[in-house]
Formats: C-alpha cells, structure tokens, sequence
C-alpha cells in the first residue's frame, strides 16, 4: 500500500524526498559516513557539473591554441592572410616566369633568325574569334567613353592654353588679376620712399587671397613683416601678401587664383595696425600693384 502512496505522489514531491547515504566498513560493519540528500540535489548537482565543464572547454578551445585543432574555426583572418600572402607569391612568380619565357623566345628568335613578320602578325590577328570582335556596346560604356573623351579634350584644351600663353609671354596688362582683399588703400605705392607696395585696410580676419594660379615659394615669419607669403606666378610675375596674422599656406603648396592664402593681421614691427601690404613683381622689378588689380 505504501508503495502505491509513493507512485501516486507528485514528481516535485519525489524530488524532495529525503534518502540517507551510508558507508560501512565491509569486516566490521562500522559507519564511516552518513550522507542525506535528495534527487533534486543530485540533478542539480550535476546539471551545475555538466554546465561548468562546458564553459570550461568553450574557454579553452576559444583561448587557448587548441582553437587551430577544431576544423572550421581557428584563426580565419590570419589563415586568409596567409592564403592571400601564398596567392601574390605565386602570381610574382608567374609573372616571372612569363617573362622569362618571353626572353628566351626572343633570344631563340634572335639566334635562329626566326624573326617575327607582318605575315604572323595577320595570322594571329585571324585566331580571334568573331565573338571577340563583335561586342555590343551598352547605353552606359557609351555614356562613360563619351564623359572621358570630353574630359581629355578639356583636359588638352587647358595644356594648349597655357602653352600658348606662356609661349607668349603675357604683360601685366593682358593678365587679370584677383584682388587680394576689397578695401581702401591707406598707402600707396612710393619707390622714392621705398614703399614698394601697397597698404589695403580690411575687417579684421578678412581672408586674403591669391591674385593668379601659382606656387608659394615662402611662407615664414620675419621681425619687421610678420607673418610673410610669396607666391611665384606664370609671366614672371611674383606676389607677396605681408604683416598677415596667420598663414593658411606653406612653401611648395599649388594655389589657384582667388584661393584664400592667409588672414590679414597686424605682425611686424613695421605694421601699425590690421591691413594687408601687398606687392606686385614683374619681370625682378616691383611695379605699382593699384595699376591693373581693382582693391
């Protein structure tokens, strides 16, 4: 009857049931241990062993070396590196043998007097196949050969043109120049002075700019001009833009005209307050810039 009891109980009941462990001596009979669990104990016990020896292991494959023995796993980037290192290695290597290839056949032609004749060249052009020759042009290869031949022919137009002009040797007249700043001349120019430029006043951090397409062959700092950069220009034509209060160029830099160079400032003993000194050169001589640029 007990036994039934014990088949009818429900299976969290069961679980819980108490059982005692004993360990007996064999000869003797004598109790070493007792141990009282349950088997929801046990499950538990060895449902925390399993997962324990699980992470375990995921750990040590995933950390350890042992990652390179499990197929499908390892290191992949570093595998692909080698395979891509291998690949270039072996293209090197028919590149080279190709070329060797080449050598020696024209080596065995030279010394064999089996040169190449127009006659082999028209049979080589025959092997290929119509099917290579007769390629379909789609709307956009089209669109994209048309897009580069205009682009080669601006691209040839601006060289011609700036051969022809530097060809002819433009004056300062037939050149158009962009203003370095807009404002008011508060110096002109006075060779007989020796103020070989001229002093234009700005808004505070007005950006100066470049007055033709050139290349800055000085940017630096000097005692009595400050912040200092010079531009060399086509036509033997060179500027310099003075007492600036920051420089946005450095030496070797290419500058188109209108391009902005620095910001006027007020650095140098010999400025008495933010304006730009600026000075025209043509030819080794400095000529009155107020002559053909509009401040």
């Amino acid at each position: 009857m007990s036994t039934d009891n014990k088949e009818q109980q429900p299976l969290s009941e069961r679980l819980r049931h108490p059982y005692r462990l004993v360990v007996m001596n064999n000869e003797t009979f004598e109790e070493l241990g007792s141990y009282r669990f349950t088997p929801l104990n046990l499950y538990l016990l060895a449902a925390a062993a399993v997962l324990v020896v699980g992470v375990l292991t995921v750990l040590l494959v995933s950390v350890t070396p042992l990652r390179n023995l499990v197929p499908g796993y390892g290191d992949i980037m570093e595998k692909n590196k080698e395979l891509y290192q291998q690949d270039q290695l072996i293209r090197m290597h028919e590149e080279k043998e190709k070329m060797y290839l080449q050598y020696f056949d024209s080596y065995r032609r030279m010394i064999t007097d089996d040169v190449e004749t127009q006659e082999d060249v028209e049979v080589a052009a025959e092997e290929v196949p119509d099917s290579m020759l007769k390629v379909e042009r789609i709307e956009e290869d089209e669109e994209l050969r048309k897009e580069i031949e205009m682009n080669e022919i601006g691209l040839q137009t601006e060289i011609e043109g700036k051969k022809e002009g530097a060809a002819r040797n433009l004056t300062l007249d037939q050149l158009t120049f962009y203003p370095p700043v807009n404002g008011s001349i508060s110096e002109g120019f006075q060779r007989e002075k020796g103020h070989i430029g001229v002093d234009i006043m700005a808004a505070k951090n007005t950006p100066v700019k470049a007055i033709l397409d050139g290349v800055v062959i000085a940017a630096d700092w000097t005692v009595e001009t400050g912040n200092t950069l010079a531009i060399q220009h086509a036509n033997n034509v060179i500027s310099f833009y003075k007492h600036n209060s920051a420089l946005l160029k450095k030496a070797g830099d290419i500058i188109k005209a209108g391009e902005a160079v620095a910001i006027i400032g007020n650095t140098g003993t010999l400025s008495s307050g933010p304006h730009l000194h600026f000075e025209l050169w043509h030819n080794g001589e400095a000529v009155d810039p107020s002559t053909y640029i509009q401040f």
